[in-house]
């Protein structure tokens, strides 16, 4: 059974200078609702309620926002605005949310050896703090039910154009049926033409505490990081590990154009933005056109 999560949170979010030098990259707003309680939302409709953040320095600003503000629910309750009283009072009573800190910036692999006191001997779901995934099941839960067939890790993953497969981690292995695949190896960015698949590592895993020995085995790379695409492949040679094709669209807030494009398809999803919203797109889409654009 997989009852907690890890939310690695800890990136410096450079691709989003300067607006992240003071503030995380993983609360930047879609609409008014920062990215990572997006995140936080698919664990807990997933069925987890025991949520591990790895966060680091200048990050304050996401404990804060899941943590109670007393002052501001009273202002809310006493001016009669009592819908927003809610939804503020409800951040810090969505899910038991703990917090640790990376001490060095050493990758993704080694933010996630952090939780190996949280998670002890139980398997763990992991969820990138800036990647918001929209699915009618939410895709942890997915992943969990792979978990639950094969109890071994468990990858999420997209297909991908394959002239860019070298901007991800892509995976080589089997199809064992429409939607799972048995792998054989990982590939981190692989040069163009020489992908083993256009399945794409999309941000959610399940993983199998034996990931925590492989990460002690992993030798850093580039600036002296430890990534998690090289303890899973280490993982590869004492377990067996599957990957998802996933149900739903996958949102990448890592980058600016993806972020746009995110806060477009969610403001025409919500009932008071999508109509007027819409005409505004148009009006955009058609003033552009006559001037040649």
């Amino acid at each position: 059974m997989v009852r907690k999560a890890v939310i690695p949170a800890a990136g410096m979010g450079t691709r989003f200078l300067p607006v992240t030098k003071a503030q995380p990259k993983e609360m930047l707003p879609i609409i008014d609702t920062p990215t990572i309680q997006y995140v936080v939302q698919e664990a807990i409709d997933s069925g987890i309620e025991d949520i591990l953040i790895i966060s680091g320095k200048g990050k304050r600003a996401i404990e804060d926002h899941f943590d109670r503000s007393l002052e501001l629910e009273f202002l809310l309750n006493q001016k009669g605005q009592h819908e927003q009283f809610h939804e503020i009072s409800r951040l810090s009573e969505m899910a038991n949310i703990h917090f640790i800190r990376q001490k060095e910036l050493k990758g993704l692999g080694d933010a996630i050896s952090y939780a190996r006191q949280h998670t002890g001997d139980e398997p763990f779901a992991v969820m990138l703090g800036d990647t918001i995934i929209d699915s009618a099941i939410p895709v942890t839960q997915q992943l969990i039910d792979v978990y639950n067939q094969f109890r071994q890790s468990v990858i999420a993953v997209e297909e991908v154009a394959p002239e860019k497969t070298h901007r991800y981690g892509i995976i080589d292995g089997k199809a064992i049926d429409e939607r799972t695949y048995h792998l054989s190896g990982m590939v981190e960015k692989p040069e163009t033409g020489h992908s083993p698949s256009n399945l794409a590592v999309a941000g959610r895993y399940i993983l199998t505490p034996e990931v925590y020995k492989v990460l002690e085995m992993v030798t850093p790379g580039k600036q002296g990081e430890v990534q998690l695409t090289d303890a899973l492949r280490l993982l590869l040679n004492r377990e067996n590990i599957y990957a998802y094709r996933f149900e739903g669209k996958r949102h990448d807030i890592g980058n600016k154009l993806d972020y746009l494009k995110t806060t477009v398809e969610y403001a025409l999803k919500r009932e008071e933005f999508a109509e007027p919203f819409m005409e505004y797109l148009h009006e955009v889409v058609t003033r552009e056109e006559k001037n040649g654009k």
